[in-house]
């Protein structure tokens, strides 16, 4: 009997591997891990979405002269307080993060203080913590 013993276990052992590698799952069918989802759990997955970041942004001048100082100023929603949000500038077909940051207050709201020297419309908008803003005018006399 125990030259049957060591080929039993080695058997068993075999099909263990070729079960595991077929991908069988070995659990009874009662067991939470076989068990398909709910109608519930499948509403609930449906219904639980998460709230789109967004970012707006105002500038409290229109026209500027070359290095005036102004402001952009807004409001977010869905991003929390100390995210970093930057300005950018459409120059030369695409955005260019400029080296003006701020960071959201426990409101939502952020002001930047912002200078431009480039003469002209300048597109400008704010980006950060997965929002875009829409785009702000500023012209540069």
């Amino acid at each position: 009997m125990s030259a049957r013993t060591p080929l039993r276990a080695r058997t068993l052992g075999a099909a263990a591997v070729i079960a595991a590698l077929a991908g069988a799952a070995l659990l009874p069918a009662g067991s939470a891990f076989a068990a398909a989802p709910t109608d519930a759990t499948a509403k609930a997955a449906a219904t639980a979405k998460v709230a789109a970041p967004s970012v707006t942004a105002h500038s409290s001048r229109s026209t500027v002269g070359a290095w005036q100082l102004f402001q952009i100023t807004g409001q977010t929603s869905h991003i929390k307080a100390g995210t970093q949000l930057t300005l950018q500038q459409f120059r030369g077909g695409h955005w260019v993060s400029l080296p003006a940051v701020t960071t959201v207050t426990r409101s939502g709201a952020y002001s930047l203080r912002v200078e431009l020297g480039i003469k002209g419309a300048n597109q400008l908008r704010i980006v950060g913590g997965g929002a875009v803003s829409t785009t702000v005018t500023v012209s540069v006399r």
